[in-house]
């Protein structure tokens, strides 16, 4: 009897270390799933997290010549036509707040001949109306710079499309002083994100997505998910730490730029 009990034993361990192990794999797969649907609920909070500042509809919270923008198609449009040549850079303004430390996201597209930009922390000029001065994501309907940190009126090309840049104070000498072939010269290029041209390849001659990360002194300008430029803004003189957000259209021939699904994030 006891060799009987003894063979019934065995296969009884078998089953109960294979039920074991059943268990164990259903039990990973549901901590996969569950870690997955917490990742996209993660996810889903940091997209609602961003606010739509443009309705689509109208120009409610947004200042800007009604001779050039307008809302055309669910867009924010910027448009010079051959009767509308300007004279200075104007620009829309979101009027709403201003803003330090910040993610925007939206998507644009721009005729072939069109200049235009997403200017931050920037302030208004008394001299003329609708014009500001301080950072911009440049965009251009060639995209020769698309992508790139350009401020407006002040220290001119921080950083190229492709470059990591250190911005340093200037030594002497006013703002034009130290800028030399519209490039500001107190800077160290610390590392490259790709070479330009190839960087351009990354961007569509339709609609784009462009998404801004503005936190301190830390600028990076992203178009399609790739980083193209990366700022570390250390001029203690020149720098600024808030200002107006507003979108431009450039002096020169007549052009057309869009915007749609602008999004904000207050960090």
């Amino acid at each position: 009897m006891a060799s009987k009990i003894t063979s019934l034993k065995l296969p009884l361990n078998i089953l109960f270390i294979a039920l074991a192990l059943l268990c164990s794999i259903v039990g990973c797969g549901e901590k996969k799933e569950e870690k997955k649907v917490e990742e996209q609920f993660k996810t889903s909070n940091a997209e609602s997290d961003f606010e739509q500042i443009f309705n689509g509809n109208s120009l409610d919270g947004w200042e800007g010549d009604s001779t050039y923008w307008r809302v055309e198609n669910g867009n924010l449009v910027g448009e010079i036509t051959p009767e509308t040549v300007l004279k200075h850079n104007t620009f829309i303004i979101w009027n709403e707040k201003q803003l330090e430390d910040f993610e925007l996201k939206l998507e644009f597209r721009i005729s072939e001949n069109g200049n235009s930009g997403i200017n931050y922390r920037s302030d208004r000029l008394d001299t003329i109306p609708y014009a500001l001065r301080g950072y911009q994501a440049d965009i251009d309907g060639k995209h020769r710079y698309t992508g790139q940190n350009y401020e407006e009126r002040k220290r001119t090309t921080l950083a190229y499309r492709g470059e990591v840049a250190i911005i340093n104070s200037q030594s002497e000498g006013d703002l034009g002083g130290n800028v030399k072939n519209n490039a500001w010269q107190s800077r160290e290029i610390s590392g490259s994100l790709g070479h330009i041209d190839s960087l351009k390849t990354r961007i569509n001659e339709g609609w784009n997505e462009c998404h801004l990360v503005i936190n301190g002194n830390r600028l990076k300008h992203y178009v399609n998910g790739v980083l193209m430029s990366d700022v570390t803004d250390n001029d203690t003189i020149n720098r600024s730490a808030s200002g107006l957000l507003g979108m431009q259209v450039h002096v020169g021939p007549p052009m057309k730029v869009e915007y749609r699904n602008i999004k904000l994030k207050q960090l």
